[in-house]
């Protein structure tokens, strides 16, 4: 892999949830409530993001809207938000599992166009987090209770494999999914990391069926086979890598400044290499009912 290197000259406090979506990469910054993009990067030269649509509340990431370009499912606040050219609007709420503070965190949209979102108490309290999945018709579903910090879910692109990180813990897990329900089975630890290599927060899966894992606090990203094996680490010059994508076969990181004391010069970057394996375009929701 070559060199490692900033996107832009943007820096955030916590940027999240790169996604490939078509001829672009978007990403947020989840504090300010900002969606991002830019065009798919090439391996050479500095890129300028374009701000796509703003909340006043967290945002935490977003899928494409199937058939209806420029408009994104999200997950925001304590809730689902559609963001269109006219305007966004709060579609459902989520039922909270923690009396404090909290707001929903990464999702991922599955082939049947499925929304998965992961929640954290805002102090990120032990099992404060759940896991919720946002139907076409506008049903929101509890699915996993018990979590502290339900991060990067991830779906293989036949639709019945999902992993899921708790952060705090180190831990990803695997389940299998029913295409057809949404169902999940199958419950099972593919991955815990060890003290000092960081946490497991975002995660993406490949054309190969590896899966990638952004390591917060590792300034690194890991890439695993599909029985759990490292395959490989690439190292980041940021301390706390937050999600991963592969953008055909450029592999994106956003990071984050926020907590650090002394914020390093790509503390809070989106980073940019070229990458050994190809991305799969992200997943759109399908519309959801008015």
């Amino acid at each position: 892999m070559t060199d490692v290197r900033a996107l832009s000259s943007d820096r955030f406090e916590l940027g999240e949830g790169s996604r490939w979506v078509g001829d672009q990469v978007v990403l947020v910054d989840i504090p300010a409530g900002r969606l991002f993009g830019t065009p798919t990067p090439t391996g050479s030269g500095p890129q300028s993001l374009t701000l796509l649509a703003e909340l006043d509340v967290p945002l935490a990431a977003v899928a494409p809207v199937r058939d209806a370009p420029g408009s994104w499912l999200a997950a925001a606040g304590t809730g689902f938000w559609l963001l269109e050219p006219a305007g966004v609007r709060e579609l459902a709420g989520a039922e909270p599992v923690t009396g404090k503070e909290w707001r929903m965190n990464d999702a991922v949209a599955d082939p049947a166009g499925r929304f998965w979102a992961g929640s954290m108490a805002c102090d990120q309290s032990p099992k404060g987090g759940a896991l919720y999945r946002f139907d076409p018709d506008g049903k929101v579903h509890t699915v996993l209770t018990g979590l502290t910090i339900a991060n990067g879910p991830a779906i293989t692109a036949d639709g019945r494999t999902m992993f899921l990180s708790d952060t705090p813990l180190g831990l990803v897990q695997r389940f299998d999914v029913d295409p057809a329900t949404g169902e999940l089975s199958g419950r099972q630890d593919f991955v815990q990391l060890d003290k000092g290599e960081g946490s497991p927060d975002g995660l993406t899966v490949d054309a190969d069926g590896f899966l990638w894992m952004a390591c917060f606090g590792g300034s690194a990203v890991r890439r695993y086979r599909p029985d759990g094996q490292l395959d490989r680490i690439v190292p980041v010059p940021a301390r706390q890598p937050t999600s991963v994508c592969l953008a055909g076969s450029q592999l994106v990181v956003t990071s984050g400044r926020g907590g650090l004391d002394q914020p390093g010069p790509d503390d809070g970057a989106v980073l940019v290499t070229d990458a050994p394996a190809r991305g799969l375009p992200a997943l759109a929701v399908r519309p959801p009912a008015s």
